[in-house]
């Protein structure tokens, strides 16, 4: 019984019959029909063996629900703190007073985590053997002078130390890569060969009507009768483009031949781009047409 409870709570779509909705309802629902069956309800699962009471037994360590943040990254971290919270001189530490609340700290650590209050117990004997030293009369050394303070050494590894600190702070303020920007990424396509721009009809056309105005504004009114071939005037432009790289469109065409000689360069060049012995590109709208010949593989 209770193994098809489970699975009308987890898959009510299963079965035939209309489920409750999930919910508190349907909890209700289940718990009587348990009851009435005579079967008791499993509180949870242990192994994925069903639990149906809860042990009187529990036993929860003290310490199971404690969260210890590590504030300090050390010994000098901690001391540092101290000096810098109650605004002290780093050249004239009260070593007493610092030494209390540094070992109170220690203290509780201690409690915690023995492993990492190992870490610390080597600055708290070095702060007491300070102290001890202060409260002897100095020594002078065999010239007479008077020896260093004890604190000169602390003091200097405080001083280097804060500089550090203060230098990763201001390392940490800089942009970073992934965490305050991202890389700018541009798709390049590198064909084999370039990719020129096509040219429509309508831009070919226009350039065709260009040429003509120009025509009539210089031509001369002459009656002429020549025979015009396609091939020979193929065979001209074949002949004009072979010494350059590109040849502008408007080149092609003299213009004091006549409309028939136009018109019959213009089908030329038709003939030879429907051959494709030669490429008519353009690099942009409305900027000029080019024409050169077409590569052949060798």
């Amino acid at each position: 019984m209770s193994d098809t409870i489970e699975e009308e709570v987890l898959a009510p779509e299963t079965h035939d019959r209309a489920a409750p909705a999930v919910g508190q309802n349907a909890l209700e629902h289940l718990a009587a029909q348990a009851q009435r069956a005579g079967d008791p309800i499993a509180r949870a699962r242990l192994y994925g063996e069903p639990l149906f009471v809860l042990p009187t037994d529990l036993y929860i360590p003290p310490d199971a629900l404690e969260l210890l943040l590590d504030a300090f990254e050390g010994p000098l971290d901690l001391l540092l703190y101290l000096i810098r919270r109650q605004n002290f001189n780093i050249l004239d530490i009260p070593l007493a007073e610092v030494t209390r609340q540094y070992l109170a700290y220690v203290e509780q650590i201690r409690k915690i985590n023995l492993e990492l209050a190992s870490e610390y117990l080597l600055m708290a004997a070095m702060l007491i053997e300070i102290k001890s030293r202060l409260l002897l009369p100095p020594r002078k050394t065999a010239e007479g002078v008077e020896a260093e303070d004890p604190r000169a050494e602390l003091v200097r590894r405080l001083i280097e130390y804060e500089k550090i600190k203060l230098a990763a702070a201001r390392l940490d303020e800089l942009p970073l890569l992934g965490r305050d920007f991202l890389p700018a990424r541009v798709v390049v396509e590198r064909a084999v060969q370039p990719r020129l721009p096509q040219v429509h009809v309508g831009e070919l056309h226009a350039a065709w009507r260009d040429i003509l105005r120009r025509v009539k504004l210089s031509q001369h009114h002459t009656i002429t009768r020549e025979q015009l071939s396609v091939r020979e005037h193929m065979s001209i432009i074949l002949r004009l483009l072979q010494g350059c790289k590109f040849a502008l469109f408007e080149d092609l065409f003299d213009a004091l031949r006549g409309p028939q000689v136009l018109v019959v360069t213009f089908i030329a060049l038709l003939e030879l781009s429907r051959e494709h012995l030669l490429e008519v590109t353009q690099a942009e709208a409305f900027a000029p047409i080019y024409v050169r010949l077409v590569s052949r593989p060798a």
